[in-house]
């Protein structure tokens, strides 16, 4: 081999060793980025994915991240959904299906002569069936003048339970004054032949509140025979003012306590012979001197005082589950500020009775036709006033049909709304569903 061809051999032999350096070179980067590539995608793997801080860890305005960027807020528990009982519910759906006629209707507690149009009412007929049709009542209340013994009661009430039954295929409140004493339209009438329990002040001073569960059953028997299902008793007035005249010997007494024990004793004996009481007069007549049947009467307590000694057996009467309260005619500036009597005044019935006192049934006035409301306002006035403060059946205004067509109106107008009109008609419905079990 000469020179010239050594040289080109040495020439060809870099020129492939090169190559072949090259190939290495290019073939060992290749599997350090692959490697590197495959490593991070192990990495990437395991490790979560960070959320953007602008949605998850940007804290709410006026909030302070105390516990660091990295940690994300704890999910908030979701609100339980109210619970309601079958009964309630049943009377939902009951009030759903009913017109605003007739439910503003059932808001009304009159005299048979209010729906008929006629005095000394004694019977339940034609007109009576054709008036209730037309406006079915939640409920009658009957006077003397209405009940002239035992037959013709039973007869009366029977037929204008059946009545009811046929428009609304709901029972009818059928309600009487039978606190025993003074005030007893049955008892005190000799044509009936029953005893009268006497004075509660008498039941009272025994300091044994079995005598005034003995009272209420007593006066529950005979009212459930005769077909009544509603006693606007007991008074759970405190007779704190030895002047007042009005209340007196229907109070069982001036301690507070011994009167709530004796008014959810005589409760247990009316509802024992399925008779409802009603609790009256809140927030308690006993320490005025004024007579609401005449005029405005007022009280100058303070809500403090009310607590302390008023109240006290209408707090019992709740714990005991009384299903009608009945709101006086009572003025308590101190309290609301101004001369509006207890039945039509916001401030004693929703934020006092309902909301402090926790009570969720009835709400009743006293009557209607009282000078206490009639000598300041008219019927249509009061009939409003007295809804848009909480309460749930209007006790026999001086113009009944003033007062039903001035609720009618209020809630064409917006100055009432249907849902409270139906917030009332469900507690109604509630409780006549329950005379049905």
């Amino acid at each position: 081999m000469n020179r010239e061809e050594r040289r080109q051999k040495r020439q060809r032999d870099t020129k492939n060793a090169m190559i072949i350096f090259s190939v290495f070179v290019l073939a060992l980067v290749v599997l350090t980025v692959g490697g590197l590539f495959a490593l991070n995608q192990l990495v990437l793997k395991k490790k979560p994915a960070e959320k953007p801080v602008a949605q998850t860890e940007q804290p709410e305005e006026g909030l302070t991240d105390t516990a660091g960027d990295s940690q994300a807020p704890e999910p908030q528990p979701e609100t339980p959904e109210p619970v309601i009982d079958p009964l309630s519910q049943q009377a939902i759906d009951f009030v759903a299906g009913m017109s605003l006629e007739d439910k503003v209707a059932q808001m009304f507690m009159i005299t048979p002569n209010a729906l008929t149009g006629f005095g000394g009412v004694t019977v339940a007929g034609d007109t009576t069936r054709s008036s209730y049709q037309a406006r079915p009542v939640g409920g009658l209340i009957y006077t003397s003048e209405n009940l002239l013994d035992g037959p013709q009661t039973n007869d009366m009430m029977t037929k204008m339970m059946a009545i009811a039954k046929e428009r609304t295929n709901l029972p009818i409140f059928l309600g009487v004054d039978e606190e025993g004493g003074s005030v007893t339209r049955i008892a005190g009438n000799s044509a009936f032949g029953l005893s009268d329990v006497g004075d509660m002040s008498a039941i009272g001073a025994t300091g044994d509140a079995q005598n005034a569960h003995n009272a209420g059953t007593t006066i529950g028997t005979y009212l459930k025979q005769l077909g009544f299902n509603v006693n606007f008793a007991p008074v759970a007035d405190v007779l704190t003012n030895p002047e007042n005249s009005v209340i007196g010997k229907r109070s069982f007494g001036a301690d507070s306590t011994l009167v709530a024990d004796m008014v959810a004793a005589e409760l247990q004996g009316l509802s024992e012979q399925g008779i409802y009481g009603v609790v009256k007069h809140f927030p308690g007549h006993g320490g005025v001197s004024g007579d609401s049947h005449q005029g405005v009467v007022t009280s100058e307590k303070t809500l403090e005082e009310l607590t302390a000694t008023e109240l006290v057996p209408f707090a019992r009467a709740i714990e005991s589950g009384v299903s009608f309260i009945m709101a006086g005619h009572i003025a308590l500036p101190n309290i609301t500020g101004d001369n509006t009597p207890a039945s039509l005044s916001q401030k004693m019935v929703t934020e006092i009775l309902r909301g402090q006192m926790g009570y969720n049934g009835i709400v009743i006035t006293d009557g209607m036709n009282m000078g206490a409301i009639t000598s300041s306002y008219t019927s249509d006035q009061a009939a409003v006033m007295a809804i848009q403060a909480g309460v749930d059946i209007i006790l026999m205004p001086q113009d009944y049909k003033t007062a039903y067509d001035a609720v009618i109106a209020a809630v064409g107008n917006g100055t009432i709304s249907e849902a409270r009109i139906n917030e009332s008609v469900v507690r109604i419905v509630k409780v006549k569903l329950q005379m049905n079990q």
